[in-house]
């Protein structure tokens, strides 16, 4: 029997992440003449470390359980294992032939052995839950917690830990893309009558106070609470929701900030701000358990629409413009890009869903 899965989303994000991670920089694309399969029948290399085995092992694994997942809850009851393997096989191939491609890449028959091993642990696991009941009772609980169409909602809350890696000037505020967006254009508008308007674009002063910073911790945690809130069927589950979304928020920001400033500032992002930020999201939290669902889905699109605005009315400190070069510059230089338009796009996609929702519900809230 098919059923509607979040899995395939997610499933297609993380194939979007391995062609990131595998490809990047995405410069200086060649030719050498060669075959694109001759690294299969090559020895195998020389120079290899831990890292490099573990990551192409591990990597793989969560897109073999999300293929295989994916599969079995679309009517693969019995072949979903071996898809599962065959399509992460098919785009690791795919991948080590576009390295051929790049000069900072090398592909390797090992990788390719490596990627089709963890895919193939991930799509183990899912049969393994399968065939202990666990894929079934995750359905039962989605039954009882989640509305049949909660689907796009599970898939962004999915992915808002993910996003919030990436720095922010504001813990929570992701969006803040018109700083970043006004350096490209720039160049382009010179000598047009749009450099006029683009120099109309001054950042406002209300959007560097910390009464301003703090709404924007606040709206930024709301937004993902109230999309969930419009999706869970009692109040007594909501806020068991919003206890979860809190400790996941804490532990992805906290999580940031060690990568980006070292280990010792983990809690470095916790300031008087963020604390009046914190407090007032809980407090609306509380006040919104009992919200019908689509008050939820409006609600939630009037916190998007305030916290983009005063988020792209300020401008980048130079102190976060340097935290974000040494992010983009240091180890983290395969995945920033990811990290970063994860952060910069999630809102804009939790606006475009909202008003799907409001424009497809016609029944009673």
């Amino acid at each position: 029997m098919k059923m509607r899965t979040s899995a395939w989303p997610l499933a297609l994000l993380y194939v979007a992440l391995v062609l990131y991670a595998s490809l990047f920089p995405f410069t200086g694309w060649r030719l050498q003449g060669v075959s694109a399969l001759a690294f299969l029948t090559a020895p195998l290399p020389q120079f290899w470390t831990g890292f490099d085995v573990a990551s192409n092992l591990v990597g793989y694994a969560p897109l073999g359980f999300l293929l295989a997942l994916a599969l079995q809850r679309s009517g693969w009851q019995r072949a979903f294992w071996p898809l599962a393997v065959g399509l992460a096989a098919l785009l690791s191939l795919t991948v080590e032939m576009l390295q051929n491609l790049l000069p900072m890449r090398i592909p390797s028959n090992l990788d390719v052995a490596l990627n089709v091993a963890g895919a193939a642990l991930g799509a183990g696991l899912t049969w393994v839950l399968v065939r202990l009941g666990g894929v079934q009772r995750w359905s039962q609980f989605r039954a009882a917690w989640f509305v049949p169409q909660a689907h796009g909602s599970l898939v962004l809350l999915a992915l808002w830990p993910l996003a919030l890696l990436y720095p922010s000037s504001v813990p929570f505020g992701l969006g803040q893309v018109w700083p970043r967006l006004e350096a490209v254009l720039l160049p382009w508008l010179q000598q047009t009558p749009g450099l006029a308007w683009l120099s109309l674009r001054v950042p406002q002063p209300l959007a560097t106070t910390a009464l301003t910073d703090a709404l924007c911790v606040a709206l930024g945690l709301l937004v993902p609470l109230l999309m969930g809130y419009a999706d869970i069927q009692t109040v007594l589950r909501r806020l068991v929701f919003a206890v979860l979304l809190l400790l996941c928020a804490f532990a992805s920001v906290s999580l940031s900030a060690a990568l980006t400033y070292g280990p010792q500032h983990v809690w470095a992002w916790i300031s008087p701000i963020a604390v009046q930020g914190l407090l007032w999201s809980a407090l609306a939290a509380l006040a919104a358990l009992a919200l019908p669902r689509r008050a939820c889905t409006l609600l939630m699109l009037l916190c998007l629409l305030v916290l983009l605005g005063l988020l792209n009315r300020a401008p980048l400190s130079p102190y976060f413009a340097q935290s974000l070069e040494l992010w983009e510059l240091g180890r983290f230089i395969r995945f920033h890009g990811l990290s970063q338009w994860l952060g910069w796009l999630w809102p804009y996609a939790a606006l475009i869903f909202g008003v799907r929702v409001l424009l497809r519900r016609s029944g009673p809230a």
